[in-house]
């Protein structure tokens, strides 16, 4: 079976959906973009901060670890996943079935400037005292699962939207042509 799935993963504030939406219109809506964090917020009835906080960080990622599974089958789907989704192996597993993976990133430095300007509610790592050291960190540590799952990698940090899209449509070779051919 040939992949036909693009799944886009990093850290925060990297593009993931912002991405995905350009690149389900680029597709002129053949696609449809499937955000992980959407279903697991779905599935659980609450946001996310009330499942770290209510039910803990183990079920959320047994959430995520389900809903990987789920899309896994899905045909034809932009998938912009939480940026933790590396830290499963299983998850990358589920995904690479029918996915080209591709890896957001951006510095620290833009990461932080985009967190800022999106606000709170949106980024629960501006709770934090020093946010500027715990996206560091966190960056940090999360690295090299990053770049294990990637089929591709695309620094995001000085690149327009349309660039970056069509990178990603290059380098999957995934394009609405393709598909009326191939039916």
């Amino acid at each position: 079976m040939q992949k036909n799935n693009i799944a886009l993963i990093g850290f925060m504030a990297t593009g993931k959906t912002t991405i995905g939406r350009k690149l389900v219109e680029v597709l002129d809506n053949d696609y449809k973009l499937v955000e992980t964090d959407d279903i697991i917020i779905q599935k659980a009835g609450k946001s996310i901060p009330e499942i770290f906080r209510e039910d803990g960080e183990i079920r959320f990622r047994e959430y995520e670890i389900a809903v990987c599974k789920e899309i896994s089958d899905l045909r034809k789907v932009i998938i912009s996943c939480g940026g933790g989704v590396v830290l499963n192996k299983i998850n990358i597993d589920y995904l690479r079935k029918n996915a080209f993976i591709v890896l957001l990133n951006a510095t620290p430095e833009v990461i932080y400037q985009r967190v800022k300007k999106d606000g709170e509610e949106t980024r629960p790592v501006l709770y934090k005292n020093d946010v500027k050291h715990e996206i560091e960190k966190v960056l940090k540590f999360r690295e090299p699962f990053y770049n294990v799952a990637a089929d591709i990698i695309i620094d995001t940090t000085n690149k327009s939207i349309d660039k970056i899209v069509q990178v990603i449509m290059q380098k999957t070779k995934i394009n609405k042509s393709v598909f009326e051919i191939e039916g």
